[in-house]
């Protein structure tokens, strides 16, 4: 397996992500994202390790990045996990210190980033799949998890700030909110006049985090429609409908898997990506139908194997994944995190509702 090294030139900024994050890069591909953090986030991500069916629903993990200001030192990554990047030739090794050089990068379109605050002061970086890379136009949300929105190390100066956030949003009676969200509608892409989305140059309505701020409980749905493209009200059908079921059984076997860890994981998030571009999607749910009926619901490892080969090429319906653990932790003897699972439960039952399920 080959390393993967980054120089200045190859690491370039993200554009049009679902909630805002700054300092973010990815390579030049878009198959990674390069995130500034804190040591306490990478020792979150070294532990899920030890938890396998937990890390099927975070990005992969690829390693880190020491960032400093030279222009002239590349970024070598020492290894430390073996991954497969969507849409890459081969599985690189990508691993765990060394330094990169930022500054005027380009920008890389398709791209989502994690959400949890503006800029930090770090000279640390994560490097983690990009969750996006697959799609073609991918329709992106950030929905963050948690009446409580801090951790036990919060001064009370910090906790008084996000205790306030989460009364003045759905945060506190459904336990999470809308952070951030995007969806493309193409070069003839038009605001209406009580939309409060911006438009983007590639045809990309554009939503930021005082978008999820102005729902209730009650009107919270509007932003779920806004992200499926539906009516007011409406009922999904179609496609939308087939994308909103796939949604809920990942949520439901996340869900299963919160239930039995012991953690405690305050502002964490929940990333829902789909393709946006209807024919693209159209073959995508074509493809599955195909190798559905091409297996006849008999498993044959000859057949498992071609399936394997040809995942990056297969065109991707959706994605699911928890991210932001920044203050997240494993808390043995202390149960399951109802904090988290009440937000999840909550986000379940708006996308059943837009099924017409309650």
């Amino acid at each position: 397996m080959a390393q993967k090294s980054f120089r200045k030139s190859q690491l370039v900024a993200f554009n049009n992500v679902a909630a805002g994050h700054d300092g973010v890069l990815s390579d030049s591909s878009g198959a990674v994202v390069v995130k500034p953090c804190c040591q306490a986030e990478i020792d979150f991500y070294h532990s899920a390790a030890a938890h396998p069916h937990f890390a099927l629903y975070i990005p992969a993990f690829m390693g880190t990045l020491q960032l400093n200001s030279d222009p002239d030192v590349a970024a070598t990554l020492t290894p430390t996990v073996t991954a497969t990047l969507p849409n890459a030739d081969q599985a690189v090794e990508l691993p765990a210190t060394s330094a990169a050089a930022i500054s005027h990068a380009p920008i890389v379109e398709k791209a989502w980033a994690p959400s949890n605050g503006g800029k930090i002061t770090t000279d640390l970086a994560i490097v983690l799949e990009n969750v996006a890379a697959p799609f073609t136009k991918p329709n992106i949300l950030d929905v963050k998890l948690g009446a409580r929105l801090w951790d036990d190390n919060a001064p009370p100066a910090k906790r008084a700030k996000l205790d306030k956030v989460a009364e003045e949003t759905t945060s506190k009676p459904l336990g999470f909110r809308i952070a951030g969200m995007r969806t493309w509608h193409g070069e003839n892409a038009a605001t209406a006049d009580d939309d409060s989305s911006t438009l983007s140059k590639d045809g990309y309505k554009l939503y930021d985090k005082t978008y999820g701020r102005q729902f209730s409980a009650e009107t919270v749905r509007r932003g779920f429609e806004d992200f499926f493209l539906l009516e007011r009200d409406a009922v999904a059908k179609g496609p939308a409908r087939k994308v909103i079921n796939c949604f809920l059984d990942d949520l439901e076997a996340l869900k299963f898997v919160l239930e039995r860890e012991e953690s405690r994981m305050y502002s964490a998030s929940l990333l829902f990506v789909y393709e946006g571009n209807p024919d693209a999607l159209k073959n995508a749910f074509s493809t599955e139908k195909e190798e559905e009926t091409a297996t006849d619901g008999v498993y044959s490892s000859e057949t498992h194997e071609e399936s394997d080969e040809d995942e990056e090429q297969r065109a991707a319906v959706q994605a699911l994944k928890l991210i932001d653990f920044a203050h997240a932790q494993w808390t043995p003897g202390q149960g399951r995190d109802e904090n988290l699972l009440h937000g999840l439960g909550s986000v379940m039952r708006v996308l059943e509702g837009l099924l017409g399920s309650k």
